[in-house]
């Protein structure tokens, strides 16, 4: 198969396409889990789900105790769906051809439950190398791939405007690319 911009990235091998993945999940949900839609967010490897829970009634002390409130919150609607987000994930991975992840949102609490962490080659040529063993070295790390990680955490952050042209510009020539002759 081709490379090629699918909007998810450059990929080697066709996954079926993810694009209605918002609109299955908005269907297959149970109502009454999340306030609202949830956040879906596709890649090549895995779909991420994550919800919005109904907010705490209570009043706390400081904000250490709400942010507990919280996590027990997350930590309850985690158990109490398990065996339903299992069932939800078997039928979306079957569909997609992705593993399925799930998070939940309380307030100021965001919380992953099971998220792939998935090995990328790279080559490295020694000033790349020096970069990462810098961070490792100074405590910020405790391994290249850490290391390497938290780099691209750090451009994701502060590049989130460039990268979504990027993502729009790949987009287009992909369009244009199925437009234009067929050579194969």
């Amino acid at each position: 198969m081709g490379r090629g911009w699918k909007g998810r990235g450059w990929q080697q091998a066709e996954a079926p396409s993810a694009d209605d993945a918002a609109a299955w999940f908005g269907g297959r949900l149970p109502d009454g889990w999340f306030t609202g839609d949830p956040e879906i967010t596709v890649d090549r490897e895995e779909i991420l789900i994550v919800g919005e829970l109904p907010a705490l009634t209570g009043e706390y002390a400081d904000d250490a105790a709400r942010a507990a409130a919280e996590d027990g919150r997350i930590s309850r609607f985690r158990e109490e769906t398990r065996d339903e987000r299992i069932e939800i994930a078997r039928q979306a991975e079957h569909r997609y051809q992705r593993k399925v992840a799930w998070g939940a949102k309380l307030g100021g609490t965001t919380v992953h439950f099971t998220t792939l962490s998935v090995p990328v080659m790279t080559r490295l040529r020694q000033p790349e190398r020096l970069v990462l063993d810098t961070l490792v070295d100074a405590g910020v790390a405790r391994s290249r791939s850490e290391a390497l990680a938290w780099a691209v955490r750090l451009v994701g952050e502060h590049a989130d405007t460039w990268l979504t042209e990027l993502r729009e510009a790949m987009t287009k020539v992909d369009d244009l690319r199925s437009k234009g002759p067929d050579l194969g």
